[in-house]
C-alpha cells in the first residue's frame, strides 16, 4: 500500500513539474514577468512570430491608428529574411524581443542549444536593427531553471503572459475576442500572433482585425496600453538597454 501511495505522490510531483514548466505564470523554475496586479487599468499587448509578410505590416497599421504601442517577440530567421519589416516595428516605436532563432520547445534542448538559440536571435537582431534585444519570450512558454539562467545570463528579461486570444490556428475574430474578453481583470499581458513558428506567410488576418475590435472596446473603457518595458517600469522593475 506504502508504495502505491509513494508511486502516486511521485506521479503527483512529475505532472506538477511538466505543468509549471509550461503554464504562463507558472514560477516554480525561477521569476517571469506576467504582468500587474489584478484590476490595473493598464494592459500590454503582445505579439508573438514575426515578423510576418503581410499581416505585421497591417498589425501596424491599426495599432497607428488607435496611437497605442506593442511588444512583438521575433523569430531570428525570420528578421534575417524580412529585417525591413522588423526595421517597421522598431521605427513606430514598439517594443522587441527575442523569441530564439528557430523557436524550438526549449525544455527539451541542452544548456548550449539554448544559447545558441537566444544569441543567434539577438545577432539577427543586432545585424537588422543595430541592437539586441533585452526581452525574452520562449517558444510555447516553455521553460526550466537551465532555460532562465541562461536569458538572464545574457541579458534577457523572460517574459510569459496571463491572457490569451488561442490564436495560433487562426479562428474568426469574433473567437479570438470572446477568449480574450473572459480571461481581461486588469494589469494583464496578453498573447496573440502576427505570424506562425512554421513560416513566414501565417494568415493572421483574424489577429489583425480582433486587434482592432480589442483596442477600441478597451480604450473606450478607459484602459491604458502598454509596451512590456512601460509595464515593467510601472511595477518597479529594471528593463536595462536594448530594444
Amino acid at each position: 500500500m506504502l508504495g502505491y501511495v509513494i508511486s502516486g505522490a511521485a506521479i503527483a510531483s512529475a505532472v506538477a513539474a511538466g505543468y509549471q514548466s509550461m503554464a504562463p505564470t507558472g514560477q516554480w523554475y525561477g521569476r517571469t514577468f506576467t504582468g500587474l496586479p489584478r484590476g490595473t487599468k493598464q494592459l500590454a499587448l503582445t505579439y508573438d512570430d514575426g515578423p510576418n509578410d503581410p499581416h505585421t505590416l497591417r498589425l501596424l497599421e491599426v495599432l497607428a491608428k488607435h496611437g497605442v504601442h506593442a511588444t512583438f517577440f521575433l523569430i531570428g530567421r525570420y528578421v534575417q529574411q524580412r529585417p525591413d519589416i522588423a526595421r517597421d516595428i522598431a521605427k513606430a516605436g514598439h517594443a522587441i524581443g527575442n523569441h530564439t532563432f528557430t523557436h524550438p520547445l526549449l525544455i527539451f534542448k541542452g544548456a548550449s542549444e539554448i544559447r545558441r538559440e537566444l544569441s543567434d536571435c539577438n545577432a539577427a537582431l543586432r545585424d537588422g536593427l543595430g541592437q539586441p534585444a533585452n526581452l525574452f519570450r520562449p517558444p510555447f512558454g516553455g521553460r526550466r531553471p537551465a532555460v532562465l539562467r541562461i536569458a538572464r545570463d545574457l541579458g534577457l528579461e523572460p517574459i510569459m503572459w496571463n491572457v490569451t486570444g488561442y490564436d495560433w490556428n487562426a479562428p474568426p475574430a469574433a473567437e479570438i475576442e470572446g477568449k480574450v474578453t473572459k480571461q481581461i481583470r486588469g494589469g494583464d499581458v496578453i498573447l496573440l500572433h502576427d505570424g506562425g513558428h512554421k513560416q513566414i506567410g501565417a494568415d493572421r488576418s483574424q489577429t489583425v482585425l480582433a486587434t482592432d475590435h480589442l483596442l477600441a472596446r478597451y480604450k473606450a473603457e478607459g484602459y491604458a496600453f502598454l509596451t512590456i518595458p512601460g509595464m515593467m517600469q510601472e511595477a518597479g522593475a529594471r528593463v536595462g538597454p536594448g530594444l
